[in-house]
Order: C-alpha cells, then sequence, then structure tokens
C-alpha cells in the first residue's frame, strides 16, 4: 500500500502509534509499533484476528498465560560462537522465554472456538522441554549454579565449607586468646578485604603472630590475621579460584547444548514479539473501545458510529462529549462531498475515516459499531489544513496545487482521497471552476473520496453525478450552533451572515453584504437552510417510528416465544399426566390382585391374572405395529437375498416412500374434526377440534393441546 509520511502526519497516525507504543513489554515492541505502516489485506486480517481474540481475553475470565520477558536476541547470536559462555542472567532468560511457550501451547487448546487463530500460531512452534530441564539441571530457583551442576563442583565447594569452618573456629579461637592477654584494643576484631582480622594495640604487634593487612589512620592500631588462619584463607582463595574454573567450565558446555536449539529458540523470540504486538493493540483497542468491523473483498466501506480515537481520549480526559459519525462508500456512491459552517466538524470527518482506514490496515482496532464494514484502499491521499511553506517561499494555494498535481497523478479506482477546503485559496470563481474539473477527473478515474466545500458550484456537480452525494454537518438554526452530526444526501449552507451576526458582526454592513450578493445565491443559500431543518426534522421522526416499530417486534417475538414455550409446558404435563395415570391404574390392578389373595383365591390364578397383565405391559411397549414390522422384515430379507445391494437400498427407499404415502392416504380419510385420537402409546383419548395443515387441536375436555398429526392414532 502507498501513502505518503507527509499524509499520516496529517492523518496523526504517528501521535496514534505513541498512544499504542506504552502498552508493550519489550523496548524492541515498543520501537517496532511506532515505525507501523499499513499492510497487505491477508496480513492485516491476520492480525486483526489475533487483535480480536486477545481482546476478548480482558473481557472474560480467560486471562492468556503472557507475562513481561526480557529478550534473548543477542544471546542467541552469541551462543552459535564456539566455546562462547553465556552469562548467569542469560540462562534464566532462556528458560523463562520456554516455560512462557510451554504455557501458551497448554492454554490455547483448551479454549479453541475462542482463541482459533493464536491457537493455530501456537501450535506450529516445536516445544522442547530439554531446554527447561538442562537449565534446571545446573541452576536452582534463584539462578544461582546448583553444586550438583558437576561432581567436580560438588567436591569443590565441599572443601570450601571446611576452609570457611576452619577459619571461623581458629579466628574465634585466637580472638579468645589475645584478648584475654588485654593485647586487642577495645573494637577487638574488624573486617578488611572481606576478611576477619584482630584489632591488635600497635605496642602488642610483635607478640602477635600473624600477618598484618593494615594500620588505623592514628597509627594505635594494626590489623592482624592470626598465622592459624592464614593457611585456611590461602586454601579458600585457592578452592575459589577452582569453583570459577569449573563453574566456567560447566556454563560453557550448557551453552553449547543450549546452542543446538537455536532455531527453535529463534522462533519463540520471534513469536514472543508478535504476541507482545498482539497484546499492545488489544490493550489500545480496550482502552478506546476498539472492534474488529467486517473485512470486505468488495468496495463497501459502512462506518457506523465511528470515533476518531485520539480525539476521544482527549475528550475523555478532559469530560467532553464526542460525535460519532456513520457515512458509507460503495462503488454506486463513491463521493461524498460534506458542506456547512465552519467549526462544524467537517475536518474532523475527514481525519476519522482516514485514521480507522490507516488503523484497519494496519491490524488495529477501530472504535466503530460491530455491524461496520471496512475495505482495504491501495493508496490514501489526502490534502487537510494549511500547507504553505515559508523555505520554499509557497503560496497556501501553490502549496495546494503542488499536492493536487501529485494526487491527479496517483488516483485511480482504489484509492482513497481526503480533501479539506476543496478548491479554496484562489478566485472564487475561477477557483472554484477549477475544483469543479478537478472533481469530475477524480470522478471519471472512479476513485472514492470525501471532500468538504464551502462552493455552491461544487454543491451543484455533485447533485448531477449518480455515483456521488452531497452531505452536511448539521447546524441548529435557531441557536446558530453545530450539532457535529453528519447527514448525507443534502448540501448544506455555510451559514455566512447569521454565524457574522451572532458574532456581533453590525448588522448594517451585514445588510450591505447582502445586497452586494446576487438574489439567487442567497436565496438558495437560504432554501438550503431550510431543506436541511425539515430533511432533519424528518428523520428524527423517521428514527423514532423505527424504534417503536423495533420495540413492537420485540414484544411480538418475546409473546410468540411465550406461546411456544407455554404449549410446551401443556404437552408436557399431557405426557406426564398420562404416565402418571397408566402407573394408577397398574397399582389399582396390583391392590386387586393382593385383595383377591388376600379374600382366598389361589395362588395360581392370582399369578396366571398377574402374568396377564404383564403381557399387556409388554405389548403396550413394543407397540401395536409389532407384527406388521416383523413380517416387513422378512419380506425384506427375502428381497435382499435376490437383489444386488444397489437394488436393495432404492427398494427399501421406495418401499418406505410408499409405507409413507399410505399412511398419509389413510390419515387423510380419518383426520377430521370430530375424530376422537390418542396419542401413539398412550390411553387418553381426545377429540380433534380444529386442522392447520400438519398441526391439530386436540380436546380432552379439561385442556387442549397442540401435536403433529403424524403423533396422533385414531380410536
Amino acid at each position: 500500500m502507498y501513502i505518503d509520511k507527509e499524509d499520516l502526519d496529517e492523518l496523526e497516525f504517528p501521535q496514534l502509534l505513541a498512544e499504542i507504543s506504552p502498552f508493550a513489554y519489550s523496548p524492541k515492541t515498543r520501537e517496532k509499533i511506532l515505525q507501523l505502516r499499513p499492510m497487505e489485506i491477508d496480513e492485516a486480517e491476520l492480525s486483526l484476528k489475533k487483535t480480536s481474540e486477545y481482546l476478548s481475553s480482558f473481557e472474560s475470565s480467560n486471562a492468556i498465560p503472557f507475562d513481561e520477558y526480557e529478550d534473548i536476541e543477542s544471546e542467541l547470536k552469541l551462543m552459535l560462537i564456539e566455546n562462547y559462555r553465556l552469562e548467569n542472567a542469560a540462562f534464566i532468560k532462556i528458560k523463562t522465554i520456554t516455560e512462557q511457550i510451554g504455557r501458551l501451547q497448554k492454554f490455547f487448546p483448551t479454549m479453541p472456538e475462542t482463541f482459533p487463530t493464536l491457537l493455530e500460531e501456537v501450535s506450529v512452534l516445536e516445544f522442547r522441554k530439554e531446554i527447561i530441564e538442562k537449565v534446571d539441571k545446573v541452576f536452582n530457583r534463584f539462578g544461582e549454579v546448583k553444586n550438583e551442576a558437576s561432581p567436580a563442583l560438588k567436591g569443590i565447594r565441599t572443601e570450601i565449607q571446611l576452609a570457611k569452618k576452619a577459619i571461623q573456629e581458629n579466628f574465634n579461637r585466637a580472638l579468645t586468646t589475645y584478648g584475654q592477654s588485654d593485647f586487642l584494643d577495645d573494637i577487638r576484631e574488624t573486617i578488611i578485604d572481606d576478611q576477619r582480622v584482630l584489632a591488635v594495640k600497635s605496642g602488642f604487634k610483635k607478640r602477635v603472630a600473624g600477618r598484618t593487612l593494615g594500620i588505623s589512620k592514628t597509627g594505635s592500631i594494626t590489623y592482624i590475621q592470626p598465622d592459624s588462619v592464614v593457611k585456611h584463607y590461602f586454601k579458600l582463595r585457592e578452592n575459589e579460584e577452582e569453583e570459577k574454573k569449573e563453574i566456567d567450565k560447566v556454563l560453557r558446555k550448557l551453552t553449547a547444548e543450549l546452542a543446538e536449539f537455536q532455531p527453535q529458540l529463534w522462533r519463540y523470540q520471534v513469536y514472543i514479539f508478535d504476541l507482545d504486538l498482539t497484546r499492545a493493540k488489544a490493550k489500545f483497542g480496550e482502552v478506546i473501545n476498539g472492534v474488529l468491523p467486517k473485512i470486505n473483498h468488495h468496495k463497501t466501506l459502512r462506518l457506523k458510529d465511528a470515533y476518531h480515537p485520539l480525539l476521544w481520549l482527549r475528550n475523555r480526559v478532559e469530560n467532553k462529549t464526542i460525535h460519532p459519525q456513520t457515512l458509507t462508500l460503495t462503488e454506486h456512491n463513491r463521493i461524498i462531498c460534506i458542506s456547512g459552517p465552519n467549526a462544524g466538524g467537517k475536518s474532523i470527518t475527514l481525519k476519522t475515516v482516514g485514521l480507522l482506514q490507516l488503523m484497519i490496515q494496519s491490524g488495529i482496532l477501530v472504535p466503530v459499531h460491530p455491524k461496520s464494514e471496512m475495505f482495504f484502499f491501495e493508496k490514501i491521499m489526502t490534502d487537510i489544513g494549511d500547507n504553505q511553506s515559508i523555505e520554499n517561499h509557497l503560496s497556501t494555494y501553490s502549496s495546494r496545487l503542488k499536492k493536487m498535481s501529485g494526487i491527479i497523478r496517483e488516483a485511480d479506482a482504489n484509492t482513497l482521497l481526503l480533501i479539506d477546503e476543496f478548491g479554496t485559496g484562489s478566485d472564487p470563481e475561477l477557483g472554484g471552476a477549477l475544483a469543479e474539473s478537478f472533481m469530475e477527473f477524480f470522478y471519471d478515474k472512479k476513485s472514492f473520496a470525501i471532500i468538504t466545500t464551502h462552493y455552491t458550484n461544487i454543491k451543484l456537480v455533485i447533485e448531477q453525478l449518480p455515483n456521488a452525494q452531497n452531505a452536511a454537518m448539521l447546524f441548529n438554526e435557531e441557536t446558530l450552533e453545530p450539532m457535529y452530526k453528519l447527514e448525507v444526501g443534502q448540501a448544506g449552507s455555510s451559514f455566512t451572515f447569521e454565524v457574522a451576526e451572532k458574532n456581533k458582526i453590525p448588522r448594517f454592513i451585514i445588510h450591505s453584504a447582502k445586497k452586494k450578493v446576487e438574489h439567487d445565491i442567497v436565496n438558495l443559500d437560504k432554501t438550503i437552510v431550510k431543506l436541511q431543518q425539515e430533511k432533519f426534522e424528518v428523520e428524527k421522526l423517521k428514527s423514532d417510528l423505527a424504534e417503536r416499530k423495533e420495540s413492537v417486534e420485540d414484544k411480538r417475538d418475546n409473546l410468540q416465544k411465550l406461546n411456544e414455550q407455554l404449549q410446551q409446558k401443556l404437552f408436557n404435563f399431557q405426557k406426564l399426566y398420562e404416565e402418571e395415570h397408566r402407573k394408577l391404574q397398574f397399582g389399582n390392578k396390583i391392590e386387586t390382585f393382593i385383595d383377591s389373595y388376600t379374600k382366598g383365591k389361589s395362588r395360581k390364578d392370582v399369578v396366571k391374572d398377574f402374568v396377564k397383565l404383564l403381557e399387556q405391559e409388554k405389548f403396550r411397549k413394543l407397540g401395536s405395529d409389532k407384527d406388521e414390522t416383523k413380517r416387513l422384515q422378512v419380506v425384506k430379507r427375502k428381497i435382499t437375498q435376490q437383489l444386488k445391494k444397489e437394488e436393495v437400498i432404492e427398494k427399501i427407499a421406495e418401499t418406505n416412500e410408499k409405507l409413507e404415502e399410505k399412511r398419509k392416504t389413510d390419515r387423510a380419510v380419518w383426520m377430521k374434526i370430530g375424530q376422537r385420537v390418542r396419542i401413539t402409546g398412550s390411553t387418553s383419548v381426545g377429540t380433534i377440534e380444529k386442522i392447520s395443515r400438519n398441526k391439530v387441536i386436540v380436546n380432552y375436555g379439561t385442556f387442549k393441546t397442540t401435536i403433529d398429526a403424524d403423533e396422533l392414532e385414531r380410536i
């Protein structure tokens, strides 16, 4: 995509990126955000999907386990140097970033429907648990090399501990001995070069065997390390040097081992940088209420309740109201010409559309209604504001003409033009004529454009073009205050004389000016004002009616759903009633058997009657058409043996169709109002009261129910 740096500045894109940048963890990611530019549609769509999915994690309890990290880019380059040794902190960074990948690979598969794009990206990474295991084998949780890192290191550290213990014991013994001899100063001991030394009175220094390490400023105290400690101290220093060498050996080995995983680690780093960028975009999207609109691959742009993100942020801090805009650009409505008074919001509308387009093409969510639609342009070209150049001695008009020359060379059917105060800067008639020619050129090039103008001739040209529309920033005629609302479909008045009068310009000057203007132009302006007011009232009435209609439809839908729920409950109650009634009858029969047996009926007769009852229940369970089913199965088996596999399938389907047709034919004969019926498998009998297509209302006396005709059988 092509867009000039000057156009990016005019649309305040660098300021927008500066708002997103602080949300990134890494300084490198923050720098990358500041360098963001519009992308190809496939790349941008992927970025938008990832950002939208990440944003959804803030709105629910599904927090993505991604925390602050330190990049390992320099370590990845250095580890490939032969016999190189990484620092301790580098190994911990490598382990941490690998653990991040492991957590993410476990998290995203738990919610594949919520994070499909993020899951797909992390799934292609090859997680190497060995990296963590190798680092853990050498380092403890505090980032220190373990004793168990190598057998030699463990032995050396054992020697170090023994030397320290010997130093401690021998020094304490010397301190006690010389302290009793009154050779020591009141402070008794001190620390020099991390070593405990005796504070010996200088007069007794020759009587204390040891190594002199210093003298006090006054010379009254000599600091001596006792002989009994010296040999252990040198042994300690020797062991500590051996420890350093062994640690160096262990870490060089670990560096070489991790270098084998450098390709995977490099992919981890790239992925983490990208996820950091996605998270920063999502955090910014959360602040501005950003969403992912529908991305069209055809040329249709529908912005609904679109906000300028930077203005929204500023107004929120200052507790001011911001007004959203709604507009549409399609191949059949490519150009919108906005007119109206100054300070009414025309320029902000241009900047809003331009900045939102840059955001969406850079993979950044936009503050619009979720039902908005956008598509991608190959070029975005702007001419907004005063471009006068002092260095080049160009006037405002000359500067704008120079920029217009560049726009004319580049404009095509995939270009979005955003031009403020179209045609101004020169003689109104001549400048207006030139602007009119520019407009016709852009129209013939099939470019998309949003322009603002005060020129009447431009408004009239727009009215004559089938694929262009006038629009106006609404203005309250009574209070002469801007309403900051874009009204598409009509030209707007500049309210020149009205605004001048409100700003206390003397009336005689305004009347004089009116006389100097052609009568037709004044009448046209008045007509525009009147039409604008009337259209606003009509739109308001239309909006009210639409809201009422929507409310009525919602209520109707709710009543319909409620009715369906009641019908379902009634049907369920009927089935429950049937079941309970059957169980009651069965219980009564059992009670009869018990009474008969109690009154002397033989056990054999009672059992015989009970078995008969069980057979009846079994028959009811299996259904009265069991014999018919068996007969059909026998016929089907015989046919199957005689026909090929393909013929069997066709014959079965044909048989089923015939049976279904027969059932429908039979049902059409007996299914009539007044017919006594029951639900298949139940015992309660009702009467058909009404038939509507395949739905039948059955009257059971105490209540009615609606049921499919297929579920009924006649009595």
